[in-house]
């Protein structure tokens, strides 16, 4: 009887980057050049709130006619998102963030030529909607799915922040040139901020840990999927699944309330609000500066919250507190900064964009691989509500000669927003 010896057969081994793992993880420097890159797209969001009113003073277009391009530019920002992140998925991030800053670049400069508002409508709404829109908070869900599987809420609320940071930047300086040398001069500077991060994106953005042999932050290597076709057509098919669940709808309707008190509101209206009353353009475009520098503060911890606390708790509490700042607001505006108003920039501040990391992360919870689209359909719906109150923001102060209706009005739907957010259902942890 003879016996028959087998030999081992070899397994292949995955493709793994065989050199020493580096002190600092790529998904960190790929996280660091995500921030910049959104700080310098960001520019672009100083601009509307200082340009108001020399824009109604040059051209005699009603703030209602400005508040409508303004709105058409969020809402193509949101309404853009999901189609971006399924674009990335297709043609890789690099390529469609290098697009899309030079779409937002190419629209700001155009804008130094118009004379007619229809041109305002198509050099801001369009060609800066859907640059912005490419590069919203999609891409940085996109980004942080992808490199990370722990400190996925810290890095949500620090990318997060990048937005916040080109406030910080460019809105004293934008309101400083708007003041000393006109509004062109300022539409140039954030033309040049947004073009400046191209270089960047192109060298240093990776699509995806297997793209430099790595495994994301925290987790186990895996091969990066293949390029997913039909960008279109899964957002569409991915929307459609979306809206078949109760959260999708509980989750749309309270980031709608959050775009429309935040961006809508004031990042659009609260500088020439508190023109109105008496305050200097570039002593309010400060104190709307320094609300991003408390946002950067909150919406960071914010995502260590996440990690640890239930999302919908933190969401019902963020809007509930938001509510009640912007239902004192109207009695705080005044030609000079007092204490109270100081109190009010700090504590909205810390509450401005705080939403995104629980919104995120109720979103991965229910939706799995494809929450990045998901949400970036929940985010189309926060630049819908941010559309909304842009544009009727302007129209109320020209229709009643004040803005007090709309800081009620929104104060009101915050209320609302917290009970909405208590509602919303767990889902899988993950």
């Amino acid at each position: 009887m003879s016996t028959q010896l087998s030999t081992p057969v070899k397994r292949p081994t995955p493709r793994r980057s065989t050199r020493r793992q580096p002190r600092i993880h790529r998904a960190w420097i790929v996280a660091a050049v995500t921030f910049v890159t959104l700080v310098g797209g960001a520019a672009f969001n100083a601009l509307p709130g200082v340009l108001i009113d020399p824009l109604h003073q040059e051209f005699s277009w009603s703030r209602g006619e400005i508040g409508f391009a303004i709105s058409l530019t969020m809402a193509l920002y949101g309404l853009t998102a999901p189609f971006a992140a399924a674009l990335m998925d297709r043609f890789g991030i690099r390529r469609v963030v290098v697009v899309a800053l030079s779409m937002t670049a190419a629209g700001s400069l155009l804008s130094v030529f118009m004379t007619a508002s229809w041109q305002l409508m198509l050099y801001w709404g369009v060609l800066v909607g859907l640059g912005s829109g490419s590069m919203a908070l999609a891409f940085s869900a996109t980004v942080t799915n992808r490199w990370f599987v722990a400190r996925r809420g810290l890095v949500t609320g620090i990318l997060t922040a990048g937005g916040a940071s080109g406030q910080l930047v460019f809105l004293p300086l934008c309101a400083w040139i708007v003041e000393e040398h006109g509004w062109r001069p300022a539409a140039v500077t954030v033309t040049l901020a947004a073009a400046a991060v191209v270089p960047l994106v192109w060298l240093l953005l990776r699509d995806h840990p297997a793209d430099v042999g790595l495994a994301p932050y925290g987790g186990e290597y895996v091969e990066k999927p293949a390029p997913q076709r039909g960008a279109a057509r899964r957002a569409l098919r991915v929307l459609a699944d979306a809206a078949k669940t109760g959260p999708f709808w509980l989750l749309c309707a309270t980031f709608a309330i959050c775009g429309a008190s935040t961006n809508g509101l004031i990042r659009t209206h609260f500088v020439p609000a508190a023109h109105d009353h008496g305050m200097a353009i570039t002593v309010a475009a400060s104190l709307l500066a320094v609300i991003g520098v408390f946002d950067i503060i909150g919406t960071i911890g914010s995502g260590w919250l996440t990690d640890r606390y239930d999302p919908r708790r933190l969401l019902a509490v963020y809007y509930a507190l938001r509510g009640v700042s912007l239902l004192l607001l109207p009695m705080l505006l005044a030609p000079a900064v007092q204490p109270p108003m100081l109190f009010f920039v700090v504590f909205y501040g810390l509450d401005w964009i705080a939403t995104v990391p629980p919104t995120i992360a109720l979103c991965r919870e229910h939706y799995g691989d494809d929450s990045a689209i998901v949400f970036g359909w929940v985010l189309a719906s926060h630049q819908v509500g941010a559309a909304v109150v842009a544009f009727l923001g302007g129209v109320a102060r020209d229709v009643f000669g004040s803005y007090d209706v709309v800081w009620y009005g929104s104060g009101a739907l915050c209320a609302a927003a917290a009970l909405m957010a208590l509602v919303i259902r767990r889902g899988r942890r993950g």
